[in-house]
């Protein structure tokens, strides 16, 4: 594993797998700022594939079909991301269609891709699940850009100009750190060579201020929204909890996993479903943003058990506050979360996407490595601290019900 930086002071890493046919590419920029109206960001990426000023969309998803190339942008709320996987001998390929993308896309179709973008959305939002999540997220960032839910986007999408994409993307791509890795079997100074080719002339990468608020702590609230087709109720109740790099966070990950990540395994599963017959769905997550992160459970149940569940989440959260977790259970919980860390890195893709978000996150490419040591090092009675800390009053519980 290689680190540099490239002539614009992209942090590049470089990682040699030998044998391997595909090379993968990921490249984070940094958002700074929160955008002005909800659903320009994601709008803004839905157009970035829509054509350059060399190819129309159509010529550009002709050239990448024909060569098994994949590639993706993807925004996120605190990082746009580019990433690709090309055949090693169609890599210079693909980074020059990056580049061209990057550099000289016109944003057509705009009109089009906002009808699209609506349509889609009121489709996902007709599954209940769906819903929920939404009424939860606008709930606990209230007046927050990381509450720009689906409906929140409906609402304010309209307001979007192509004026607006374009002067934000300009300013993302002035205004930011970018982190950068590439994975496959490459011979690193010719990789070197190209990215400064193609990349090279993006705008400098620099630090900026972000002006996106911590979110403030929402106290306790209760949302509830009525979808009279709905057939069952849905249920999340969460807490905020710290990010990423947080000397709580491989804590929060176990907890995560003995709580409700572990599928069959996990205490949810085995409280709620198995034992009680509580749930269609149960689980719990752990989600990270730059500046919050959040830890809910969720369950699909009948309406006539709302608050029965609810009592189940209270039995369950008391257990984990109060009894110390088992040594043994300790230990499943490990083993399941570092073989869950194994396997999401075992393709060049997987592998570059992770790294590049430790780096945009703020830390080392190799992150992954020092987290997996932090992990082993938990003990039960630091798991209940945590648990005390976090699982407190302080929380949202949404519920859509028929």
């Amino acid at each position: 594993m290689r680190e540099l930086k490239l002539k614009n002071g992209i942090d590049t890493c470089i990682k040699l797998n030998r044998n391997t046919p595909r090379t993968a590419l990921s490249l984070n920029v940094v958002i700074n700022k929160p955008e002005k109206n909800a659903g320009e960001y994601l709008l803004m990426n839905r157009l970035l594939l829509k054509g350059t000023e060399k190819y129309s969309s159509e010529e550009l998803s002709s050239i990448l079909d024909e060569n098994a190339i994949d590639l993706f942008t993807e925004m996120k709320y605190d990082y746009l991301r580019f990433r690709f996987v090309a055949l090693n001998e169609d890599f210079e390929l693909a980074l020059s269609v990056l580049s061209d993308i990057i550099n000289n896309s016109t944003f057509d179709e705009f009109e089009k891709e906002r009808v699209k973008l609506k349509g889609e959305l009121l489709a996902e939002l007709d599954s209940a699940k769906v819903k929920v999540s939404d009424l939860f997220t606008k709930t606990l960032y209230k007046n927050h850009y990381y509450g720009h839910s689906y409906t929140k986007i409906l609402e304010e999408v309209d307001k979007v100009t192509l004026d607006d994409i374009k002067a934000s993307y300009a300013d993302i791509l002035s205004n930011s750190e970018k982190k950068m890795t590439l994975v496959g079997d490459v011979d690193s100074e010719k990789a070197e060579e190209l990215l400064n080719k193609y990349l090279g002339m993006l705008p400098q990468s620099k630090t900026s201020v972000s002006e996106i608020d911590v979110p403030a702590i929402v106290p306790q609230e209760y949302a509830e929204l009525i979808k009279s087709d709905a057939q069952q109720a849905q249920i999340i109740q969460g807490w905020r909890v710290p990010a990423i790099g947080s000397e709580d966070y491989p804590k929060l990950m176990l907890l995560n996993v003995i709580l409700g990540a572990s599928g069959l395994s996990s205490r949810l599963f085995l409280e709620l479903r198995e034992k009680k017959g509580l749930a269609y769905t149960v689980r719990s997550s752990y989600e990270q943003r730059a500046k919050a992160a959040v830890f809910s459970i969720y369950i699909g149940t009948e309406p006539s058990n709302i608050q029965t569940s609810i009592e189940g989440f209270k039995v369950e959260i008391d257990k984990i506050k109060n009894i110390l977790v088992s040594e043994e259970e300790l230990h499943n919980a490990k083993n399941n979360l570092i073989g869950k860390q194994r396997f999401v890195t075992e393709t060049n893709a997987q592998q570059a996407n992770l790294m590049a978000y430790y780096a945009i996150s703020g830390y080392p490419f190799n992150y992954q490595e020092t987290v997996i040591e932090k992990l082993k090092k938990v003990t039960p009675e630091e798991l209940k601290e945590c648990a005390n800390k976090y699982f407190n009053d302080d929380y949202v519980l949404a519920i859509i019900k028929p």
